[in-house]
């Protein structure tokens, strides 16, 4: 599995910032200097709200769970963490595993954590790019292989794995997996579908989709550009998270801009007010902007 951090704060990892007058100051550095003028009207404080990833899956990742705020109350040194994959691109036969079948009980998963039968008890999706995930936490989940996605999530590293499929290494040996943990942070009575369509009608304008809007901890939308986009941070009160997708843009106004390839983000600040994403001429280009 190949996986970068694109905007991450981190005690381990932390994005340092590229170019312009901040040359090399890190994110941290940032958040603690700016404050609000960073991230917008929702700072209370602290690290950088989220973390940006892009995932390429080669092989179908570990069975986990993340902890929801219960579980992260009862048990000290654990984080919370909701996020959302957009899928950028699949192999054909490409599989997303998010959340238990309805019919599934607690007492059937459990006692088929173990074994292969445990699929049965999961729903399991054709990956589709352009199409979402929203993962709440406690909900169980597993990237399939063959996904390249985006991966927008609260600024969190708890992860209990709850199955790696049965897999063993050159010794033999398996990963270690944290069953009991996740037991206590899986929320059983979650069954909604995550699954979110991603728009299937052609056009030859300017469209914005809604990704997700009701989470309390981000906000995403699907841009699908034909020509060059206008936006306001001042809109959102928030910074503006861009992932490029499917083709290079160039984000900024006139007297900043920056080139994204395909598969990168850039972070706005919250105070940085009237900007434009310059798309290729003659190309649907695909976008995804995140904020809180």
């Amino acid at each position: 599995m190949g996986e970068a951090w694109e905007i991450v704060d981190r005690d381990d990892a932390v994005s340092i910032v590229e170019n312009g007058p901040l040359k090399g100051e890190t994110l941290r550095e940032l958040v603690e200097f700016y404050g609000k003028d960073l991230i917008g009207d929702h700072f209370n404080g602290g690290k950088f709200p989220l973390l940006v990833k892009i995932i390429d899956a080669g092989k179908r990742l570990s069975l986990q769970v993340h902890p929801y705020e219960a579980a992260c109350a009862r048990t000290p040194g654990i984080e919370p963490k909701t996020e959302m994959w957009y899928i950028i691109q699949a192999d054909k036969g490409a599989k997303i595993i998010a959340g238990l079948r309805n019919n599934t009980t607690k007492v059937q998963f459990l006692q088929n954590v173990a074994s292969p039968e445990v699929e049965r008890t999961l729903q399991i999706f054709d990956s589709i790019p352009g199409d979402a995930y929203f993962i709440k936490a406690g909900k169980v989940h597993a990237i399939g292989a063959g996904n390249l996605l985006l991966e927008i999530q609260q600024n969190s590293n708890t992860t209990f794995r709850i199955s790696d499929w049965g897999r063993v290494d050159a010794n033999g040996k398996s990963r270690e997996l944290h069953v009991d943990a996740a037991r206590d942070c899986i929320d059983f009575t979650d069954r909604t579908v995550p699954r979110i369509s991603g728009p299937c009608d052609s056009t030859d304008r300017n469209r914005k989709y809604p990704v997700v809007n009701t989470c309390p901890f981000f906000k995403v939308e699907d841009l699908r550009l034909v020509e060059n986009w206008r936006d306001n941070t001042n809109s959102t009160s928030s910074f503006h998270i861009i992932t490029a997708i499917n083709e290079p843009v160039t984000v900024g106004r006139d007297d900043r801009t920056v080139e994204l390839k395909a598969g990168s983000s850039c972070l706005i600040p919250a105070a940085f007010g009237l900007y434009h994403i310059f798309v290729p001429a003659g190309k649907h280009t695909t976008v995804v902007k995140t904020t809180l």
